[in-house]
């Protein structure tokens, strides 16, 4: 894995185009891999300059789990690697987590 020392989450625009890119592969596995590896192409920096120029070169890098890695730290904290508080109003107050985990197992 190359050196990386940030990671800047991208917008869920960004996020939303980069999936439609992928929709092209019939396989759902290669969709997953490839729009893992477009996002982290372009979250991925060292020194203020990205790591990778494409997906492909961040899939031949990076294994499964390191990528899992990766875009977990960027789901959870933005990148930064520290645990940040949850937002006032940020909060759905009518989110049901029973409901979303027994939907979520279905």
């Amino acid at each position: 894995m190359r050196d990386i020392d940030e990671l800047r989450p991208l917008t869920a625009g960004r996020l939303l185009e980069l999936w439609r890119q992928c929709r092209e592969a019939e396989d759902p596995l290669e969709r997953v891999l490839r729009c893992n590896g477009r996002i982290l192409s372009e979250c991925c920096f060292f020194q203020g300059e990205r790591v990778y120029g494409n997906e492909t070169e961040a899939l031949a890098d990076l294994t499964g789990r390191q990528m899992e890695r990766l875009l977990c730290r960027l789901a959870r904290d933005g990148g930064s690697g520290e645990d940040r508080p949850t937002e006032p109003g940020t909060v759905n107050p009518e989110f049901d987590a029973a409901r979303f985990a027994a939907l979520w197992r279905a």
